[in-house]
């Protein structure tokens, strides 16, 4: 699943936020993120909520007293805490909790591929439909604004006009 994190994660964080400085390329970047995971066999740090608490503190941290950068940047933190939402991980204490019930990670799959290949394809079409809609509400067609999401990840406040 890679389209369900980008599409929905973008999506709902312009829902919510609404705001035209957040760098949504890092939202995405956050959301993908802890997939990389794959590759060691199963859920490890990047799927706790530590790791998300940390990521959001080295932004706070590191930023302090850039407000524009930090306003950029926390997009990141922002990515990886929706994974934490859209792959249900939640639901998974041993893992979402990590440390807390102990330090050895789980055998298995990543939470987001345990759903079985019907549910996978169902959500990677939401992602697509989501990716979709902000690609006519953006006014992607149009390659000036394009352009200016792809140099600065910025989305304006409402929906283009169509």
């Amino acid at each position: 699943m890679f389209l369900w994190f980008l599409g929905v994660s973008a999506v709902f964080v312009w829902s919510v936020f609404r705001s035209p400085q957040l760098d949504y390329r890092l939202v995405m970047l956050g959301s993908v993120f802890p997939l990389a995971e794959v590759v060691l066999g199963g859920p490890r740090l990047a799927h706790t909520l530590v790791f998300a608490v940390a990521v959001l503190a080295t932004v706070m941290l590191v930023t302090r007293g850039r407000r524009l950068v930090r306003r950029r940047w926390i997009g990141l933190a922002v990515g990886v805490l929706m994974h934490l939402v859209l792959d249900g991980g939640w639901a998974d204490p041993t893992v979402f909790w990590w440390p807390v019930f102990g330090t050895a990670f789980p055998d298995g799959p990543l939470p987001e591929l345990s759903h079985g290949p019907v549910v996978v394809v169902l959500l990677e079409a939401v992602g697509l439909g989501a990716l979709w809609w902000a690609w006519g509400s953006f006014g992607f067609g149009d390659r000036v604004r394009r352009d200016v999401f792809v140099r600065t990840g910025h989305l304006p406040r409402e929906p283009a006009a169509p």
